[in-house]
């Protein structure tokens, strides 16, 4: 069993990660803590057994540059006595892991929001060519009362106000948007690959622990080789 742990200030997707977990089809664990202080979840999470710890953050409040956030996650890694990282540098990896450079970058939040995660991608070295901040998360999901298809149609919307021809993948940044039962329909609408917090969270932890799984259903992020399925 590999048990991945998660940080997460805020409801981040809660239902993706039984989601996830059950679409990975292996021996893989993830436990998602909420809380607004990581050192005290991580210490939650290091009693688990996780064998990486993946801080799920919304923007660069948390991490106002690349040198600072890796400050922190060396920190916050050191706690936990295992790996750490955080999404900001999960979409940095992973956009690079299926060369998908430029990147355009549709955020639920501000605008504000939206340019700051930007420049912390360029200044990791990704070119990004549109970016956009629309609707809080309540009006992309619509809670718990919102239908299938209208969270869908929704997502599709948030990912096509940003999307560049230039761009080879569209990015969702905000942990609070349930996306892992759309990233089929996200890739399929748009054409290209959908980057999303919940989804380079997971593979971001898998990374850190050498563990690559095949499953489609997550997108083209989990169909690069080589494969390691049980």
């Amino acid at each position: 069993m590999t048990a991945l742990g998660f940080l997460s200030p805020g409801p981040s997707a809660v239902d993706d990660y039984p989601r996830i977990e059950q679409l990975l089809g292996s021996d893989i664990r993830l436990d998602l803590v909420r809380t607004d202080r990581p050192a005290e979840g991580v210490e939650q999470l290091r009693l688990a057994g996780v064998e990486a710890v993946v801080w799920v953050c919304a923007d660069e409040g948390v991490a106002p540059d690349p040198d600072t956030a890796r400050n922190r996650l060396r920190d916050l890694a050191t706690t936990a006595g295992v790996p750490a990282s955080s999404t900001p540098f999960a979409f940095v990896r992973a956009a690079r892991e299926i060369d998908a450079m430029p990147v355009a970058v549709s955020a639920s939040g501000t605008p504000e929001e939206t340019a700051r995660f930007a420049e912390f991608l360029r200044a990791g070295g990704l070119e990004v060519v549109g970016d956009t901040g629309a609707a809080g998360p309540a009006e992309v999901t619509g809670g718990d009362e919102t239908a299938d298809g209208d969270e869908e149609a929704a997502l599709v919307a948030l990912a096509r106000a940003a999307d560049d021809p230039r761009a080879r993948a569209v990015l969702l940044p905000d942990p609070d948007l349930s996306t892992a039962a759309h990233l089929p329909a996200l890739e399929a609408a748009l054409g290209k690959p959908v980057l999303t917090a919940s989804q380079v969270a997971v593979w971001e932890a898998l990374r850190l622990t050498d563990r690559r799984v095949h499953a489609p259903e997550l997108g083209a992020l989990f169909t690069r080789e080589p494969i390691v399925q049980v």
